[in-house]
């Protein structure tokens, strides 16, 4: 059996991550562990070239318009045929002007985020791997992200930001953070965790993103 492959794309346009390389180290260092090879690109056309042969495809930190319409149709192809997304931190913050991108892919839309500080993920479902590791709060170091509208009712929320840990957040008691689900008719997973280089080093934050990426991807769980 062929090794898989998972394409990490990584082009900006807005904002651009420090801790971009260093999410990138982490799911290459996670591949040679778990078996399965990394592709990383920041080129569209690279990446609509790549889909069809993908596991999955991970949006890592992408911000702003980074398509051209023709990978935005290909990306559509491969999720309606059964593909996988995982998208991690500014991933929700990309292709604001696709509405599909938002709504039906990644869940919601970014809508700014307070200053980096300590907080606490609450996490609600320990039924998945992204989450089966953690207790029940998650102590953490983020942007704490906003959104233009809660997406729970339309995907299977896993870890909610406890706004009472932190300062700026605008959402109330109900505030999704993890969530994955089958809308754009293959799976999604979407962390908005994951700002800071250290983030990439941390074994729980690791063990995150790889969960993620095993369900999406349909991979069997160890």
């Amino acid at each position: 059996m062929s090794t898989p492959t998972i394409a990490v794309f990584t082009r900006t346009t807005g904002y651009r991550h420090e801790s971009i390389p260093r999410g990138v180290d982490a799911f290459r260092e996670l591949g040679a562990e778990h078996r399965f090879d990394v592709s990383a690109t920041e080129d569209p056309e690279e990446l609509a070239a790549a889909l069809p042969d993908c596991a999955a495809v991970v949006f890592l930190s992408t911000s702003g318009e980074v398509l051209t319409d023709p990978t935005r149709e290909a990306l559509r192809r491969y999720l309606a045929d059964g593909g996988a997304f995982v998208g991690v931190h500014a991933a929700a913050c990309t292709e604001y002007q696709w509405p599909w991108y938002g709504e039906s892919l990644v869940g919601a839309v970014f809508d700014g985020h307070p200053d980096l500080q300590p907080g606490v993920v609450a996490v609600e479902d320990h039924d998945h791997p992204a989450t089966a590791h953690l207790g029940e709060r998650w102590e953490f170091t983020d942007e704490w992200y906003n959104f233009t509208a809660n997406p729970r009712g339309r995907v299977r929320v896993l870890a909610s930001a406890d706004e009472s840990s932190y300062t700026g957040g605008r959402m109330g008691a109900d505030h999704p953070l993890v969530w994955c689900h089958e809308n754009a008719g293959g799976r999604s997973f979407y962390t908005a965790l994951g700002h800071t280089d250290e983030s990439y080093a941390d074994p729980a934050f690791r063990a995150h993103l790889l969960g993620g990426l095993r369900w999406a991807a349909r991979w069997p769980q160890p």
